[in-house]
Formats: C-alpha cells, sequence, structure tokens
C-alpha cells in the first residue's frame, strides 16, 4: 500500500479554496481569477560583507489586486521559497477580506538566517533588499504596504521605511510604505501585542455564543479552561498572557523549540518568557515538568490548543492522537489538510488561521491609516471626552452633597470613568470590534447552512465571496 502523501502548504491552502469554492456559485473565469497568484517578482542581489560579496535571494508576490495597495509581512528564513511565499500571499487575500480590511493580499521573503548576521550587516542587507523592491514599487504606501513576519520585527520595519524615504523625498506619505513600526519611528500603540491581543479577542467572542461552545463540546466560559500552547514567541506569548491574566485561562502547556513544560496547576507564562530569554529554551525551568519530546505535548489533554509558531505540527502522522476539543490556528497553517480532514471528523472545531491571526494585519491597517492622517489616534478627543465624563461626575458629587445623603461613587470607578480613551485603548477596541463582526460573519454561514461543516470553509466562503464582489464592481 502506498504510504498517504501529506499535501505540501501550497497545496493544503488550495485544497482548502477549492472545498469552499465547490459551494459557491462562481463563473469559472472568476474563480480562476481569485485562485492564481498576480505576479511573483523573484530578486537575488549581492553585499559586500565580511571581505566578500554574498548572494541573497528574495521573493514578493502579490496574490490580488482587488484592492490596492496590497499587503502582507515579509519574513527571514532559510525555508523561505516561491510556493510558500505565494500560499502565505493567497491566505493574507482571504484574511483582509474576512476582516474587512481594505487590502489585497501579497508576502514576501528572503532566504537568509537572521540570526547567522551582525545587526550592522542585517541592516546593510535589508536596505539592499528593500531598495530592490523600492524601485519595482513593491514597496510603496499605495501600491504595496510589507510588515512584519518570522524572522523580522520593527527594526527591520524601520530600516525599510527610511530606506523607502531616501529614495523617495518628496513622499509626504512614505511612513505609510510599510506597518509594524517602533512608535517613535510611525508605529502605532499595541501593534507588537495585536496578533496575540486578536487571539484573544476571537476566543472571547467565540465564547459568547453558546451553539459555537457546545459544537466544541465544552462548557461555560474561558475561566478555568486548559491552554496548550505551541511556540511563544511574539503571538504565542500575548495570546497566554491575556488570556491568563485578564480571563482566568490556565496554560497548562507551553512546547519550545527544545522540549516542553507541562503543569496541571498552570504555568506562569511571564516567568517562563524570561527564562527562555536568558537560557534560549524552556529546559531547566523550575516550575513544572519538563518534556524532552515537545511535540508529544500537542497530544496531551486540553481544553484549547493553539498552535502559535510553525507550519504543518499538527499533520497526518498525529491528527488522530490530538485531544483537544477546540484549536486556534494562531500561526499560519498549523493545521495541514490532511489533518483538517481527520479533526472535523473526531468533532474537533478549529477557529482557522484566517481568522484567528488577523489581528496583526488589522491593527497593522490602522498603522497605515494613522500615517496616511498624520495624526495620532485620540490626540484630538481624549482630553473633551475626559472634561465632559468630569462634568457627571461634578454633579453627582454636587447632589449627594446638596441632599446630605453620603452617596459616594465606588472605588476606582472615578479613575476608570475619567480616563479619556487614548490610542492603545482606540487600536484595542477597533481591534475587539473586528474580530467580534468578523467571527458573527463566519458563524453566519457555520450555522446557517447545512453544507458546511466547520469554520475554516465558513472563513473562507464569507471572504472568497468579498473578493469576487470587489472583482465585480471593477468589472471584471
Amino acid at each position: 500500500m502506498q504510504p498517504v502523501q501529506e499535501p505540501g502548504f501550497r497545496q493544503s491552502v488550495e485544497l482548502m479554496f477549492n472545498r469552499a469554492v465547490a459551494l459557491m456559485d462562481l463563473s469559472p473565469g472568476l474563480e480562476e481569477k481569485i485562485r492564481v497568484c498576480n505576479a511573483t517578482y523573484v530578486v537575488r542581489f549581492g553585499v559586500r560583507l565580511r571581505g566578500q560579496i554574498h548572494t541573497f535571494t528574495g521573493y514578493r508576490a502579490n496574490h490580488s489586486e482587488h484592492m490596492e495597495p496590497v499587503k502582507g509581512g515579509i519574513r527571514y528564513a532559510l525555508s523561505v521559497n516561491q510556493n510558500e511565499v505565494e500560499a502565505l500571499a493567497a491566505l493574507m487575500t482571504f484574511k483582509c477580506a474576512l476582516v474587512e480590511a481594505p487590502f489585497g493580499g501579497s508576502k514576501g521573503g528572503l532566504c537568509i538566517d537572521p540570526r547567522e548576521w551582525d545587526e550592522h550587516e542585517l541592516e546593510q542587507i535589508t536596505r539592499r533588499f528593500a531598495y530592490e523592491l523600492i524601485k519595482r514599487d513593491m514597496i510603496n504606501p499605495a501600491q504595496n504596504v510589507p510588515a512584519p513576519d518570522m524572522g523580522t520585527g520593527e527594526r527591520e520595519m524601520a530600516w525599510m521605511a527610511d530606506q523607502y524615504a531616501r529614495m523617495n523625498t518628496t513622499d509626504i506619505n512614505s511612513r505609510a510604505c510599510v506597518t509594524g513600526k517602533p512608535l517613535n519611528a510611525g508605529g502605532i500603540a499595541g501593534r507588537v501585542e495585536a496578533t496575540g491581543r486578536g487571539v484573544q479577542y476571537a476566543l472571547r467572542e467565540f465564547f459568547r455564543e453558546p451553539a459555537d461552545v457546545a459544537k466544541a463540546n465544552l462548557t461555560g466560559g474561558l475561566d478555568g479552561k486548559r491552554v496548550i500552547v505551541q511556540g511563544l514567541g511574539n503571538v504565542g506569548y500575548h495570546a497566554a498572557h491575556f488570556l491568563r491574566t485578564e480571563d482566568g485561562a490556565k496554560i497548562t502547556g507551553i512546547i519550545e523549540r527544545d522540549g516542553a513544560l507541562y503543569s496541571e496547576a498552570g504555568l506562569n507564562v511571564e516567568h517562563v518568557r524570561e527564562w527562555i530569554a536568558s537560557h534560549g529554551g524552556v529546559k531547566g525551568f523550575p516550575e513544572g515538568q519538563f518534556v524532552a519530546d515537545g511535540a508529544s505535548l500537542l497530544e496531551e489533554d486540553c481544553d484549547i490548543l493553539i498552535p502559535a509558531a510553525l507550519e504543518g505540527v499538527i499533520n497526518l502522522g498525529n491528527a488522530d492522537r490530538i485531544k483537544a476539543p477546540l484549536i486556534v490556528e494562531a500561526a499560519n497553517g498549523p493545521i495541514t489538510a490532511g489533518a483538517d480532514e481527520i479533526l472535523r471528523q473526531k468533532g474537533i472545531v478549529c477557529i482557522p488561521d484566517l481568522y484567528a491571526n488577523a489581528g496583526g494585519v488589522t491593527v497593522s491597517y490602522f498603522e497605515w491609516v494613522k500615517n496616511l492622517g498624520h495624526i495620532r489616534f485620540g490626540r484630538m478627543g481624549r482630553r473633551q471626552e475626559e472634561a465632559r465624563h468630569q462634568l457627571i461626575v461634578d454633579e453627582l458629587e454636587r447632589l449627594s452633597a446638596d441632599t446630605g445623603i453620603g452617596w459616594q461613587l465606588s472605588p476606582g470607578f472615578k479613575e476608570k470613568y475619567l480616563r479619556g480613551a487614548g490610542e492603545l485603548e482606540l487600536v484595542r477596541s477597533g481591534l475587539d470590534d473586528t474580530m467580534r463582526t468578523a467571527l458573527q460573519s463566519m458563524r453566519e454561514v457555520w450555522h446557517g447552512r447545512s453544507d458546511v461543516e466547520d469554520l475554516r470553509t465558513a472563513g473562507y466562503l464569507v471572504a472568497i465571496d468579498r473578493v469576487a464582489s470587489s472583482y465585480r464592481a471593477k468589472g471584471l
């Protein structure tokens, strides 16, 4: 008997697209237009480093230009290849459509291990890569707006934005050419935590609807739920931290490169993160039990499993042993198409990547709008809001004094009520609203159609329909 072939990441995305499209009434031409990647640019450039010229290969794929600019991260990893970049660009198209961010989908990557290079060398490489993309309008506030991804962060985005500004000295909107920048370079409050915060808001909205919770064979709310997180990077850390400190969830397992930690009583996420920062891994951490075969913890009993690092960690090899009734795809493509089929048959509910990790692109959208508006959110209205609230508090206290009833405001109420919304509060509010409405639109399809068994298909249906509507409106 032939061993069953595991579909690659690109095939997985295409299979999921096909499954959704089969349930839609699209003309073959329009279906094909939405399916294919519009353009992929491959660049090979040389940089003189350490006394010789090193040649690097980079990619930028534009999947769909039904809306412009196109949007998507740039990753630095040795595994970067054209297939992966094009699949991620397609995912970005559907992700932006689902959360109603007015962008097409794009993705970029550079074949490089950032840990092999010093900071000043990385800057030279990044600036040269950015130069190659900028001169072809592959980085441009109106056409193509990258963001950070695996192996990149605020630092790289600041270098790219500066490179664009140097090459476009009269572009008043130059800061909007990339998102995910540091705050002092045109970034936005709440961007670093955005994807993890989005995972939290997605779970909160899921648990607001008893019908959703029942489908996952769970009861109650997030309080006390046992959570296992795979990957304590930026996304995994923030999701685990917020769920633990704000929603009362217990982080019973953390899976990292060198192994995993498990504790039925719950782990302190901050302590684990500090340990990883100083020791390079979880081994030797004094709390909980160390498990050398970290991947085995994916199969441990828990309420919610959050794969937040790599593609394909839940695959044909382990899918039938997964016990978690609810999986949240905080990473891109952590469940292969083959595994997805098995999990569906087992009745496991998956909150899919195109929705669950869309917090990053949502807050990137806010940053782009902020850059085009040239003013931080909350600057105009915050103090006026505080002054109006102060009027009410003063009036209530005056009434209490005049009538002599000795009535007093609850402790802490005044401080909370009087504080006007600054940029961070507004960003969180906008992200919460986005995650709620997106899940509501998926839920309508999931519960409302007998031929839709899962949230992933529902998400693709909503997203593809919106992309199709954009193309029709353009007259295509």
